[in-house]
């Protein structure tokens, strides 16, 4: 630790965090937009430059790291300068279609220019000349808003899949998805949480989300563990606030006639995937057995490791599982014409979209909207959740346990399978709940779990790349591994607001586990709506079968 000091303000400073890192842990705001914390720094945008007292010309505080007895000035006459025409450079080369993502805060780089009054020109003829790539209808890539700061080159590297290039092309270096056969996009859209311009997007389908309303279809929003915890983020709360209630009134507003939450359905996955574990483990057969609720872990599984599909587990995803009951189940229920549901899955990925595309699983839900899509309905709609009175979720199937919120975190697949599968091999109550072995940001966590006799060997990843050294370096010596394609998992999901960063992440994912350490149901199986579920739908293994499971398969290229 060393001593600086940054606009007149004196800070104990780490040497090996950059100025950059360490104006803004002391709330000094310096504007940057190809720094990204996941990520190495670029130095390419040049807006986040700083004078250092003693050395001649200008530094970009990204790149550069404190020295002790260091005096640093961030805004200096000469400093503003710069940075503006260093913006208005590359805007020089950004088409203006940007409405969109001004109020969506996608693109800091045109906020940053409307903060400073700049006047933006148009550049229809870059939009002729730089392609809007449509990778599958889930993820959009405009090229035209591309600043070349290769942050999605890395974070796409860094997921283990390169399958985004830097082509050289008439003097310039663009961006372009790969044309080889041997790569493809498995949707996990890291580069959307990653990239500052706006170019990277998902499809969204609020439109006709809407007309499905306007049309008096019978609407019905489900929503993921993570999106509690983040939602808030887009209206000005505290990282990791919960606001469940405020957020189902807003979707009510909207005009949703039911609001009904994933974690139910993650607590029937889990009970599903617990049986699952220990047939396999039983039978030593088909080990070991990976989750597969991750849709952009499974398509990469089918594309780049089909040899390991029949290790996948064969049980859906929560909230296609609950979407098939909302239109089976609950629509008998309520005297519903099923051809009228129009299930909303809201969640906090970018891959949900893919999965619902899937043959085999067409028709358990209508559409997904990432969280940042739901809160600019909500902007467009002005509903704004921070002051809304909220409203309870609808009873039949809006109260989950512990163990199904925390599957929105790194780790809590495990942890709640494993819960599970205790309560089920020692037929007792369980003196201990919290495995917290699955806890955490590390990338990859391993645990030996004795459940009377029995040793489950455990590990819990996050990101595709470490993935990829567990299965060729540690496959056979794990009996149950969990794969989230996302940092920190859905927390850190490609459709959470942004910015995200590893301590965004934590306090998305502390919340979580605050409401499954209040909750007084912290076992899936002792969940008495999953209970009542079971008794009067899911009564056979036939209909569990039908609504639970499905059976993955080698995929080709797809883009």
């Amino acid at each position: 630790m060393i001593n600086i000091t940054i606009d007149g303000k004196k800070i104990i400073a780490d040497e090996k965090k950059s100025i950059l890192e360490t104006a803004r842990e002391n709330d000094i705001k310096i504007p940057s937009l190809c720094f990204h914390s996941d990520n190495s720094p670029k130095e390419g945008c040049g807006l986040c430059v700083v004078e250092i007292e003693g050395r001649k010309g200008l530094f970009t505080s990204c790149g550069t790291y404190p020295e002790e007895g260091m005096v640093i000035k961030t805004k200096t006459p000469e400093i503003l300068k710069v940075r503006k025409t260093n913006l208005e450079l590359m805007f020089s080369q950004h088409a203006e279609k940007c409405n969109d993502c001004v109020w969506s805060n996608r693109c800091r780089m045109l906020n940053l220019a409307k903060a400073w009054g700049l006047h933006i020109n148009r550049w229809e003829d870059r939009k002729k000349n730089y392609p809007q790539y449509d990778f599958n209808k889930v993820i959009t890539f405009d090229s035209s808003k591309c600043i070349n700061c290769s942050n999605c080159i890395e974070t796409c590297h860094k997921q283990g899949i390169d399958f985004l290039e830097v082509k050289k092309e008439g003097g310039f270096h663009i961006v372009v998805p790969s044309s080889e056969k041997n790569k493809d996009c498995v949707y996990c859209g890291q580069c959307v949480t990653h990239c500052p311009s706006g170019s990277f997007s998902g499809v969204d389908p609020s439109l006709k989300i809407e007309e499905a309303i306007k049309n008096n279809k019978y609407v019905v929003f489900q929503f993921a563990p993570a999106i509690r915890t983040s939602i808030g983020e887009e209206f000005g709360l505290e990282y990791g606030s919960v606001v469940i209630e405020k957020m189902i009134a807003g979707i009510k507003k909207l005009g949703a006639k039911k609001v009904f939450d994933v974690s139910v359905g993650a607590d029937i996955v889990t009970i599903e995937e617990a049986n699952e574990l220990i047939e396999r483990l039983t039978k030593k057969e088909k080990l070991p057995m990976f989750t597969s609720c991750c849709p952009a872990w499974v398509k990469f599984v089918e594309f780049y490791k089909p040899e390991l599909i029949p290790n996948l587990t064969e049980v859906r995803s929560p909230h296609i599982v609950l979407g098939q009951i909302i239109k089976t189940y609950f629509a008998e229920k309520e005297h519903i014409d099923p051809k009228d549901v129009v299930v909303v899955s809201v969640m906090p990925c970018i891959s949900k979209k893919y999965e619902i595309q899937r043959n085999e699983l067409k028709g358990s839900v209508d559409y997904v909207l990432t969280t940042h899509e739901l809160s600019r309905m909500f902007l467009k709609n002005d509903i704004d959740i921070k002051s809304i009175e909220g409203e309870k979720k609808d009873e039949l199937l809006g109260f989950a346990s512990g163990a199904g919120v925390i599957f929105g975190s790194s780790g809590g697949v495990a942890e709640s399978a494993t819960r599970t599968a205790c309560f089920k091999l020692l037929n007792k109550k369980l003196d201990k709940i919290d495995f917290k072995e699955f806890r955490g940001e590390e990338e990859i966590k391993e645990a030996v779990i004795e459940i009377g006799e029995i040793k489950i060997r455990i590990a819990v990843v996050n990101g595709l790349l470490n993935a990829r050294k567990i299965i060729e370096n540690h496959l056979h010596d794990f009996d149950y591994i969990e794969v989230m394609s996302c940092p920190h998992g859905c927390v850190g999901g490609g459709g959470q607001p942004v910015p995200t960063s590893k301590e965004i992440r934590r306090k998305r994912a502390a919340g979580l586990y605050e409401i499954d350490k209040d909750e007084k149901i912290r076992i899936a199986d002792e969940n008495p709506i999953v209970q009542n579920i079971y008794k009067e739908f899911l009564t056979d293994k036939n209909i569990i079968q039908k609504i639970c499971y499905t059976k993955f398969s080698k995929k080709e290229k797809e883009n």
